[in-house]
């Protein structure tokens, strides 16, 4: 037996269990001090009720000979797809039901799309990243290469001549830093991908939380699109499924003559037994004119959130992007400080946990995450303590 011995380019714990472990240590350390959570993009509204009734009525289902279902569709039930297809056209995109693949979360796909290419292939991400592109191609001993995202270019870079790669990553509305590409600085990645015969995989996780009608909520509403990318995307922060799993990609036909939806297709029959019918019937619901609604709503309310933190900051003149069309704060640590001693700093004095910026990369040191993913009392009551400890 011989082990995958890239694995020891990778960091032994992943960015968020450090902080776990980081926090765990101070609440025992410090039992009697409370803990607010504004690191991990984890949401805390419960699922909307028109989901949980369309997964009770799938579960009554499934203990009922006539309509009980065993193994489904590896690429997701027709009555699903044909929802995210209706969505997309929402926003003037045109797809083929064949198109659209039904998956357990974009964190999963984004690491099993690499199944489809080779590990000679350059990949590029932007630094900071979300680390998951990062590790997945290490494990894979693909090579890395970086573009510098950074306040000169408000955490939105371009394509850059002089690189040169086969896989771009790229994540809009952005986590970490809460940016958003509008349709002209997009235009340049897809031509720069065609013009290198890359391919992009785009994240787009949070363009439910897009509310400027000039910005792009799918990459595929730039032309040429269609030809270089595969588009990621997860019910997790649009609906709050991120304890019950389910997203979707999307794997264009006019990509390589349809190779690659081919390979796709072929790799999901083999190595996924698809997303369970009680979920699907689950996320069905979402896409209903009730559930968009009530969806809304709780996306609102994240938003209001955001604002709460956002006026904070601005009052102590802290520099900060996102919370407009994302749920993610993206400050500069203030007194110059790093990003961990920022983390400690928050932690040990208003028992607040964020997440480091430079967790993300190089270029995210001295930078700091927060997330409107709280609830709204402890928004609050984190937003206090913050205000009289930076007096």
């Amino acid at each position: 037996m011989n082990i995958n011995t890239n694995y020891q380019n990778i960091s032994d714990s992943y960015l968020f269990s450090t902080i776990a472990k980081k926090v765990n240590e101070f609440s025992k350390a410090n039992p009697d001090k409370e803990i607010i959570k504004l690191g991990i993009g984890d949401v805390t509204l419960p699922l909307c009720k028109i989901v949980v009734k369309a997964l009770k009525d799938a579960s009554e289902e499934m203990g009922v000979k006539e309509t009980f279902r065993g193994y489904g569709p590896e690429q997701g039930y027709d009555f699903l797809r044909e929802k995210v297809q209706a969505y997309y056209k929402n926003h003037n995109v045109n797809l083929d039901i064949d198109e659209i693949f039904i998956s357990d979360g974009a964190k999963s796909d984004l690491g099993n799309i690499l199944d489809l290419f080779s590990t000679e292939n350059t990949v590029l991400v932007p630094d900071p990243v979300y680390p998951v592109y990062v590790d997945t191609n290490t494990m894979a001993g693909r090579k890395i290469v970086y573009i510098d995202a950074n306040a000169q270019n408000e955490f939105l870079p371009l394509p850059d001549e002089s690189i040169k790669a086969d896989i771009i990553y790229i994540c809009s509305p952005n986590n970490p830093t809460g940016a958003v590409y509008n349709k002209e600085q997009l235009k340049k990645w897809v031509d720069y991908a065609i013009k290198n015969n890359a391919v992009i995989l785009f994240d787009s996780a949070y363009e439910c939380f897009i509310t400027d009608k000039e910005l792009p909520h799918s990459i595929y509403e730039i032309e040429g699109a269609k030809n270089c990318a595969i588009e990621f995307c997860s019910l997790s922060k649009m609906a709050g499924f991120t304890g019950t799993r389910c997203g979707y990609t999307i794997v264009p036909k006019d990509i390589e003559n349809g190779l690659l939806n081919k390979m796709w297709l072929r790799r999901q029959t083999t190595k996924f037994n698809g997303v369970p019918y009680i979920i699907q019937r689950g996320a069905e619901a979402v896409f209903t004119l009730d559930g968009q609604k009530e969806i809304q709503e709780n996306l609102n309310y994240y938003k209001e959130n955001a604002k709460i933190i956002s006026d904070t900051l601005k009052k102590h003149n802290i520099w900060h992007i996102g919370g407009k069309h994302s749920p993610y704060i993206w400050l500069k640590c203030p007194n110059n400080m790093t990003s961990w001693e920022f983390f400690d700093y928050l932690l040990e004095n208003v028992q607040i946990v964020g997440t480091p910026g430079s967790g993300f990369g190089k270029n995210g040191e001295g930078y700091f995450r927060l997330t409107s993913f709280g609830s709204r009392e402890n928004t609050i009551k984190a937003c206090e303590r913050l205000d009289k400890f930076l007096k």
